[in-house]
This record gives C-alpha cells, sequence and structure tokens, in this order.
C-alpha cells in the first residue's frame, strides 16, 4: 500500500466524521507504512547427520545450519520473505494453508516465474490465520521436498490461550541406503500406489527426539508432516491429550488423538497435561501399518504445576466466510487412475509417467499449453465441492489459497472441520463447503507428491 498525503488527509478526514480519534488514525498510518525486514529464506545444499552410518551429502535446506528454520509470524500482521537460490535447480516457495494473495502462493508456471540459480523472489503477505502451517517448493518437488527443503510455520495469535509450553515438531522420511546416502526417490509401482515409502523416519531430523516440559504443565505440540507420501496414524500415551487444531484451524469439539489418520500437508495441534511426576515420560506414536514408531518423547520435569486441561480456554476462530448451503453451486471432482498421456518433462520436472487423474484428466506438467481450469468460480460466491474417490488409495486432497469446510462424508461422521487438505479414503464422497473469496488461479491437488506429479493436479480459477 502506498500512502500519499492526499490519501492520509483523506483518511484524518474520514475517521473525524465517523468520531474515531486522531491516535487511532496514528495507528492505522503506521500499519499502512510499516514494512517488515524480509526473512531471508537461501536455499544451500548442506550434509547432515540423519543416520549413524556417517554424514549424508545433497542434503537440501534452508540457510546452512540443517533443518531449516520454524518461520514465526503473527495474524493480522505483514510478512515478508526473500528467497535467494543457492541450489543448482529452479525453485519458489508455497506457503501452505495459508490463505496469501494469489501472486505469492509460489505455483510456477502458473502464478510466478521460476527462481533459478542465483536469483531471488520478494515474498510479501499478511497471514489473516493463526494456526500451524509450513512452506516447501513448488518445483522438482520430488526432489527438492524429498532431500529436504520443508520448514514449519507458527503464525501466533495473541488471544491464544496461555501454554507452559510449546513444541513444533518437523515430520518427514528420508530415502537413504545402508550407508546413509539417498537412493531413488520413487519407484514407478509405488507411485501408482499408495507412494514411495522412505526407509529413515524423523521428528526435526532426528530419531525420537525427546523434549523437556514442565511437570503438570499444559504443552502445545505442533506437528506438520512434511512428508511426501507417508500418513501417519497419531496416538499419545502416558498423558490426557487433547487435539485442539488441525490444519491450522481449531476443531469444534476437541476429542483425544485415538489413531487420528492424517496425510501428508496436515498439520496436528495437540494439548497435552504433563504428567506430575518429574521424569515420566510421554510418548507421540504413529501407530498405523506394520512398522508403529515413537515420534518423540517428552519428559516431565521441576515440581507439578498442577494444571488443568478443563481451564484451558478455546482457540479463537480464523476469520473464514461461511458458505450459503441454499445458493451454493456444486463442483463434482473424481479422483480416479489413468493409463493416459504421458507428461511432457517441464523445468520443474516430470516422473515420465501418468498414473492418476482428476476428472480423467491427467496433469500434463508445466506446458505452454496447461489444461483448461476445473471450474471458472465467481469471487465471493458459494460452492461445494462433492469430491468421490474412486481409487483404493488414500489422497490428502489440498487446496491453495482457500480454507473449506468438511459438510459430510460417505464413510464416517465428521465434525465440520475447516481446512485446506482432506485425506480422502478409499471408495469415500465427501462435501467440502468454500467461499471463492480470493481471486486467482488456485492450485488443486494430491499432496502424495508422487501422485501429484503423475496426474492427480488441477487448478480452479476465481475471478
Amino acid at each position: 500500500m502506498t500512502l500519499t498525503r492526499r490519501k492520509f488527509l483523506n483518511t484524518t478526514a474520514v475517521a473525524g466524521a465517523a468520531g474515531i480519534g486522531l491516535s487511532a488514525v496514528g495507528k492505522l498510518v503506521s500499519r499502512a507504512l510499516a514494512r517488515p525486514d524480509p526473512v531471508t529464506l537461501k536455499t544451500a545444499r548442506i550434509e547432515a547427520k540423519l543416520m549413524d552410518v556417517g554424514r549424508t551429502r545433497d542434503v537440501l535446506t534452508y540457510g546452512e545450519a540443517g533443518m531449516p528454520p520454524v518461520l514465526r509470524m503473527k495474524k493480522g500482521e505483514p510478512f515478508a520473505a526473500r528467497l535467494i537460490n543457492g541450489i543448482d535447480d529452479p525453485t519458489t516457495i508455497h506457503w501452505h494453508g495459508i490463505r496469501v494473495p494469489n501472486k505469492m502462493d509460489g505455483v510456477p508456471f502458473l502464478v510466478q516465474p521460476y527462481v533459478y540459480t542465483g536469483d531471488h523472489f520478494d515474498y510479501q503477505f499478511t497471514p489473516p490465520d493463526a494456526g500451524t502451517f509450513w512452506y516447501h517448493p513448488h518445483c522438482n518437488t520430488l526432489e527438492q521436498m524429498g532431500h529436504g527443503l520443508t520448514g514449519v510455520i507458527v503464525v501466533e495469535n495473541p488471544n491464544d490461550p496461555q501454554f507452559d509450553a510449546e513444541i513444533v515438531i518437523n515430520l518427514r522420511d528420508w530415502r537413504l541406503g545402508d550407508d546413509g546416502q539417498f537412493i531413488d526417490q520413487f519407484r514407478p509401482r509405488d507411485a501408482a500406489r499408495a507412494g514411495t515409502y522412505g526407509t529413515v523416519r524423523t521428528a526435526n531430523w532426528l530419531d525420537q527426539p525427546q523434549f523437556d516440559a514442565p511437570a503438570g504443565g499444559l504443552v502445545r505440540l505442533r506437528a506438520a508432516i512434511t512428508d511426501v507420501t507417508r500418513v501417519y496414524a497419531f496416538r499419545v500415551e502416558g498423558a490426557e491429550a487433547a487435539v485442539i487444531a488441525l490444519d491450522g484451524n481449531p476443531v469444534p469439539q476437541r476429542f483425544a488423538p485415538d489413531a487420528l489418520q492424517l496425510g501428508p500437508g496436515q498439520r496436528l495441534d495437540l494439548a497435552i497435561r504433563m504428567p506430575d511426576d518429574e521424569g515420566a515420560m510421554v510418548s507421540l506414536r504413529d501407530v498405523r501399518g506394520t512398522k508403529p514408531k515413537i515420534v518423540a518423547t517428552l519428559r516431565a520435569v521441576g515440581k507439578s504445576l498442577k494444571r488443568d486441561v478443563r481451564d484451558l480456554a478455546p482457540l479463537e476462530a480464523n476469520p473464514v466466510a461461511e458458505v450459503d448451503a441454499a445458493s451454493a453451486q456444486h463442483i463434482s471432482l473424481a479422483l480416479s487412475a489413468t493409463a493416459e498421456n504421458v507428461p511432457a518433462d517441464g523445468i520443474c520436472g516430470s516422473l515420465g509417467y501418468s498414473f492418476w487423474a482428476i476428472n480423467k484428466v491427467p496433469w500434463p506438467g508445466d506446458t505452454p499449453d496447461p489444461t483448461a481450469p476445473l471450474a471458472e468460480l465467481k469471487l465471493g460466491r458459494s460452492y461445494v465441492i462433492d469430491m468421490e474417490n474412486l481409487t483404493p488409495q488414500s489422497h490428502p486432497i489440498h487446496l491453495h489459497g482457500m480454507s473449506f469446510k468438511v459438510r459430510s462424508s460417505s464413510t464416517r461422521p465428521v465434525q465440520p472441520l475447516v481446512s485446506d487438505t482432506y485425506l480422502i479414503q478409499p471408495d469415500e464422497k465427501v462435501q467440502l463447503g468454500f467461499v471463492a473469496d480470493n481471486p486467482g488461479d488456485w492450485l488443486l491437488h494430491c499432496h502424495v507428491i508422487e501422485h501429484q506429479k503423475s496426474g492427480m493436479t488441477s487448478y480452479i480459477r476465481v475471478t
């Protein structure tokens, strides 16, 4: 925003007529003129210790010191970041789950140019929502994300209830061989099914890290699944725990994380009441599949604070527009397998296969002549996506730029959750309602990256 002298005088005149004090106007002017110092995010290729056998080469990160930093923003306050590309590969940054202006969304070809080696791109936006989000490239995603370019975002709300500790966890796999070095990121036969799982599972790039937290205290644990494939089923053992938010938004009713399934791209906020006894251990577990694993542990320290989780005030709802169900237009969306159209190899890479499709059309890759949008929506109108999964696999479907509310499922009871990513099960039909309140071209895709890169991608246009 550019604030000229004329605009300032007009603002003060209008404020005076409305009975608004000049001190309030001054605050508005200060906020309008505020230009935050940008956070520098420079991509780098490093070595990191991910296994006991030695250091892994060709790990990608932002900065030069291990895991990408946890970025902290404030709800309703401007944020700026400068991406500097220090690797020999074009890249971008997508701010997963944050409702940014379209030109800040980080999708090359669709909304912004690629950032080539040695170049930079400036991102500026004001996050409208508080919660847990994450950031990652949207170019050569399987390679870049698989090698480490995934970081967590915390958007703070000063009105949030008071916790005694906060723990942020970045959950991801690595495709490493016995020597600790990278192996092929995918296998075609697995890409055509659930996806190629990693061989080394980490939290914050560590195997089962341990965190200290006040005994008898309330801990806010924020976990982001930044993996390219893995679906988790979460359970907490050793303490009372409640889900307070999913995908950045407060849940309508808190519940215990009893094998709660979440897929790549999703986030989990837990309120954990630590045990009273010093040294007592709490574990966050993934109990899905044949190889369950303790993801991380928390150790109670100090004299008990004797907090009560029932005293924890609810999180403040984010300002997401409510769908007008009576006037909402429905959009049919079918997820399916396909054997059509081998995608061209574009500058952002292709797996060379086309296994998946949305509405029978596999994404052709970043070509000069893309597919038409799934739908062209009118700004401000309400819509409901009627999504059906015709495949035998689960798909975490992510919508850029807007948040939706889960309205119904054909296979299970669902809370009316506000989200940006929905893990649709095989043969499930789900209704997702949203208001098209953010103009631009917005990607919609599966966040199992092999599914995304082999066809299960499209976009909607809001004008």
